[in-house]
């Protein structure tokens, strides 16, 4: 499942590495999907993930709130 996946990556991280992930690149990736018996596409999907949630979070908190989000929610 997504989850277990997304787990098992992220528990191959080093502390420094789930802290500050600007610091994964390529040899890192490499170890990290070794590591979590997945592949570098899926260490990418879950850095790309996160950094959307991240991005969106920024917004919440410069916009104070769901009302100016800048798509339609569901």
């Amino acid at each position: 499942s997504r989850i277990k996946v997304t787990k098992a990556i992220i528990q191959s991280m080093t502390r420094e590495e789930r802290r500050k992930p600007s610091l994964i690149e390529g040899s890192r990736k490499k170890r990290i999907a070794r590591g979590s018996g997945t592949s570098i596409v899926e260490v990418n999907r879950l850095l790309k993930q996160f950094e959307q949630v991240r991005s969106m979070m920024h917004h919440f908190s410069r916009k104070k709130g769901i009302k100016r989000f800048p798509f339609p929610m569901p």
